[in-house]
């Protein structure tokens, strides 16, 4: 009996009302009706998961999850790394996500590969659960509430305008963990402001709950998109609230703020040396007066949808039991569009490459777009799945295909010398990460390599990263350790003198003892140098791409 009441009580969470069962004078969801939804929800989130993977691909140690990844590493093994470790620990200063995967790897006993894996699906089960939940509250039929989830598991790697942000990577990081808990806030704060018919103090005590767990637990894995978490659903409780003035001057009091905010942290803020601002003007995705023309359509677009949906008026014939749902999906869509302004206007104002401190846009605050972008592919969703795609398997199928199709052709692109899927249990056939896997197994741990300082973007490296896959140091890159120098100006003195001397590494006029004289002193004792680079070291690994050089 107990677990039969806990099964309801979820699926009554799930499903807060069924329009099909409904009764407006009596206000009660059926059990069986809310089980049904809740059975629904999870065949329909697992199979989109796997979905999901197979269109977005995974690649556990490209871009950013290597770094994340070399961070859980360093905490399995502190003998790894003893050179450069500042830029190995760097992500996980102000985030528990490694200490978590680390945890997990060394009570699991599955291997750090295989908690990878589990923790990758298992996030993008929770986000599409999420989103299902969120358009729970938003929409009433079932078509209209599988068309969000069904698109979302398409186009999880859509890129979100210029920001170097996707809604979720092909691989795991501490974005993984934030973005579903952000779309859990936005269900806790639609729950916790619901003041319709069908709303309960439980329920609006749930919703509190579950605004406040989620946004805590975002701020312990990633603590800068749970603050832009914080700010957007605040704003979203303002737009809800039952006192008009509230929902009046709320939004746009808090855009002010954060437009003086903004002005005080950039005024308040230290000033910069030449070298620190070399490695910012390297962050273009910072400024968004350095974009392409495309990636400002980028901002703008959701914008004008998010405020197409936000302007619509509800039917005239609206049922009582649509009417919470229409006025959800507004607020949201309403919130989505104001943050998403003010963030622009927040990046234009003091995110700008002339100025004299780069601290807000060290803060990156056109982030938020991963909210709007996130706010608008549900309602796209939706319309699709209620007016286009109905109960018509056929084009669901098509659909599916087709906006799937376009993401997975994009990923194949981005990753051509890898495999879409990077599974443990399979071979890599990139040379570049072969390479790498040789150097793990035949170097000493203490060693220190160099590579050409923008390696990571070498033909066939597919973005694959050294020091996650080789278990070695190696001196600061250009691409992902001078990102984290931008974002801690202290490490700007070794990201300069790795720059230096790696800079023109694979060059042919750049000699052995060059090469000799510039790595010598920095303890170098191993290189990693392109396969047609002219030589006299000793290379005792090489292949189509890259060779592995003892220094002497």
């Amino acid at each position: 009996m107990p677990q039969q009441m806990e099964y309801q009580s979820l699926a009554t969470f799930v499903a807060p009302v069924s329009p099909q069962h409904a009764n407006v004078e009596a206000v009660q969801v059926t059990p069986s009706s809310s089980r049904q939804e809740l059975r629904f929800a999870i065949v329909l989130v697992s199979a989109l998961t796997l979905f999901a993977l197979v269109v977005n691909g995974y690649h556990p140690y490209a871009e950013d999850g290597g770094l994340y990844l070399t961070g859980v590493k360093r905490l399995l093994d502190p003998a790894l790394y003893p050179h450069s470790t500042a830029f190995v620990m760097e992500p996980t200063r102000l985030s528990l996500f490694a200490l978590a995967v680390a945890t997990m790897v060394r009570f699991s006993h599955l291997g750090i590969a295989a908690v990878l894996l589990s923790f990758h699906l298992i996030t993008i089960w929770a986000t599409l659960f999420a989103a299902w939940l969120l358009a729970s509250r938003c929409w009433d039929t079932r078509p209209a509430r599988a068309g969000p989830v069904a698109l979302l598991a398409c186009w999880l790697a859509l890129p979100v305008a210029g920001t170097a942000l996707v809604l979720m990577d092909p691989y795991l990081t501490a974005r993984s963990i934030s973005t579903p808990c952000m779309v859990l806030a936005l269900v806790g704060a639609l729950d916790f402001t619901e003041s319709h018919w069908r709303s309960t103090r439980n329920s609006r005590r749930r919703g509190l709950s579950l605004w406040i767990a989620s946004l805590v637990l975002a701020a312990a894995i990633h603590p800068l998109m749970a603050a832009y978490a914080f700010g957007a659903t605040l704003m979203l409780v303002c737009l809800r609230s039952s006192n008009p003035y509230i929902r009046r001057w709320a939004t746009p009091t808090l855009s002010a703020t954060a437009l003086v905010m903004g002005a005080v942290i950039q005024h308040a803020a230290r000033s910069e040396n030449e070298d620190y601002r070399r490695i910012t003007l390297t962050r273009t995705y910072w400024f968004p007066a350095a974009w392409s023309w495309y990636e400002l359509v980028g901002l703008a677009a959701p914008l004008i949808i998010l405020a197409i949906f936000a302007l619509q008026k509800s039917p005239a014939r609206s049922s009582p039991v649509s009417i919470p749902a229409n006025n959800a999906r507004r607020a949201l869509a309403k919130m989505a569009l104001s943050a998403g302004t003010t963030a622009w206007m927040v990046a234009m104002l003091f995110a700008r490459a002339g100025s004299d401190t780069h601290m807000i846009a060290r803060m990156q605050p056109l982030r938020v777009f991963q909210i709007v972008y996130l706010v608008m592919v549900l309602a796209l969703g939706a319309t699709l799945g209620q007016y286009v795609f109905r109960s018509s398997a056929w084009r669901w199928l098509a659909a599916m295909l087709l906006l799937g199709g376009t993401i997975f052709a994009a990923g194949r692109s981005a990753f051509p010398h890898s495999q879409h899927i990077e599974f443990p249990w399979t071979a890599t056939q990139n040379p570049w990460a072969r390479a790498f896997l040789w150097i793990r197994d035949n170097t000493p741990k203490d060693s220190l390599f160099a590579l050409d300082a923008d390696y990571i973007n070498a033909h066939g490296e597919d973005a694959q990263c050294f020091r996650a896959i080789a278990e070695r140091s190696s001196l600061p890159d250009y691409s992902k350790d001078g990102g984290e120098a931008s974002i801690a100006p202290d490490l700007t003195p070794q990201w300069k003198i790795g720059q230096q001397a790696q800079q023109h590494l694979n060059a042919s006029t750049t000699t052995d003892s060059m090469r000799r004289a510039n790595l010598r002193s920095l303890g170098v004792t191993w290189l990693v140098l392109d396969a047609r680079t002219l030589t006299s070291f000793d290379c005792p690994y090489t292949n189509s791409e890259v060779k592995v050089c003892r220094l002497p």
